[in-house]
């Protein structure tokens, strides 16, 4: 089972006590979503940076509960704040400072073409599966999207995600390089 399964499994009025601004249920929620984000971190972070990226997840849990919408996506608010947390790890352990989206451009588009191809073909080779198989249905077959979500037996709303996550690791792992 799966760490997001686990963290939806957290208590909703719980949940719900916690965003009204109750105390007590803010530290039980932060006690019982603890575990989770640390298993998630041990999966997505590097080791050195699982504590940090726990702590920085767990420190916005208590910050940000009341601006969460919905009781029923905590966990995926959870686990987007400690992926988020990661990847601000890993750019600022690389020297990569959090620069605007066109700093990136801008430097992207001094790389020669040829250069350009070979770095894009490793980024989608190192995505996971399942995502490297959207973006490539996508991107280079075009398929549409609900093509894909024929093809691979999903909801059009998962082969969206997918496709954004996608592009979201292909353009980190094109920063970082």
């Amino acid at each position: 089972m799966n760490a997001l399964v686990r963290a939806s499994r957290c208590d909703p009025g719980l949940i719900e006590a916690a965003r009204g601004g109750d105390a007590d249920a803010l530290v039980s929620l932060i006690s019982a979503a603890q575990p989770d984000v640390r298993r998630y971190a041990a999966r997505n972070c590097r080791a050195a940076d699982i504590d940090d990226a726990v702590q920085e997840t767990l420190l916005l849990l208590y910050r940000r509960v009341g601006t969460l919408r919905a009781v029923t996506s905590f966990s995926a608010w959870l686990f987007a704040m400690a992926r988020r947390a990661c990847l601000r790890l890993l750019r600022r352990s690389d020297g990569i400072a959090d620069a605007p989206a066109g700093d990136t451009e801008a430097r992207l588009a001094h790389v020669r073409p040829e250069d350009l191809r070979i770095d894009l073909s490793r980024a989608i080779q190192s995505l996971p599966d399942h995502y490297r198989e959207v973006i490539l249905l996508r991107d280079i077959e075009e398929l549409s999207i609900d093509e894909i979500a024929d093809v691979l037996g999903l909801t059009r709303e998962s082969v969206k995600a997918r496709i954004h996550r996608a592009r979201i690791m292909i353009r980190e792992y094109l920063i970082r390089d």
